[in-house]
Parts: C-alpha cells; sequence; structure tokens
C-alpha cells in the first residue's frame, strides 16, 4: 500500500470535518457508477447534499438518521445535474468499490468539528 507524501499540520487544519445526520437519500440515476443523492444536516451549517458511491453496502433505509463525517469546505462539484457540496467520508473496500461509511461512535450533535 502505497503512502502519499507527508503533509505539515497548517495542511491538515484546512479540511473542515465535521459530523452530519442523513435526512433523506434517493437514487442518482444520471451518475455514471451506481450512487445515491444525499441531503445532510449539519446542525448551525445548515443541510448539504452529497453524491455518494455507496449503494453496494447501504440501502436507502439503513442511511436515513445515519450520523456521519464529512468534509464541508471543498468547493461544489457538478456531477451530471447535481451539485456535491461536502465529501462524505469512508473507507474503500479491497476493489475500491464497496465504501464503508466513516461515523461516530457515540452520537454528537450536528456539525461538531473532528480534530
Amino acid at each position: 500500500m502505497n503512502l502519499k507524501p507527508e503533509i505539515s499540520w497548517s495542511d491538515f487544519e484546512k479540511l473542515d470535518i465535521r459530523s452530519g445526520t442523513i435526512i433523506s437519500v434517493i437514487d442518482f440515476e444520471k451518475a455514471r457508477n451506481p450512487s445515491y443523492q444525499l441531503e445532510i444536516d449539519f446542525g448551525d451549517l445548515g443541510t448539504r447534499k452529497s453524491a455518494a458511491q455507496i449503494t453496494s453496502l447501504y440501502s436507502k433505509e439503513d442511511l436515513v438518521g445515519k450520523q456521519i463525517l464529512a468534509v464541508v469546505n471543498f468547493p461544489k462539484k457538478q456531477i451530471a445535474n447535481f451539485f456535491s457540496e461536502c465529501l462524505v467520508l469512508g473507507v474503500y473496500g479491497d476493489d475500491s468499490k464497496d465504501v464503508t461509511l466513516l461515523t461516530t461512535s457515540l452520537p454528537v450533535k450536528n456539525g461538531q468539528k473532528v480534530g
């Protein structure tokens, strides 16, 4: 497994990773790879949308109410007709298709910072 180049502490501090709760999930029919469109509640930051290729391990019903971690300070990214406003974090499986979402071990307030 190849390691990425070392970063500085100030590089890490630029990331804004927050807790959020998935409040709605729909199939993303126009995506090239099977994906969902997620709406996530980040508390005081409001709601944000994200496209996520997580259909192999999660049903839509499994995701609603799940607390996740996401990077919220990337610029919006257009994917087909959809604008993704944050990057939901997960761990890739052996074939890079199965993604296990990063979650909190206990419930926390939506919008809390990871550090």
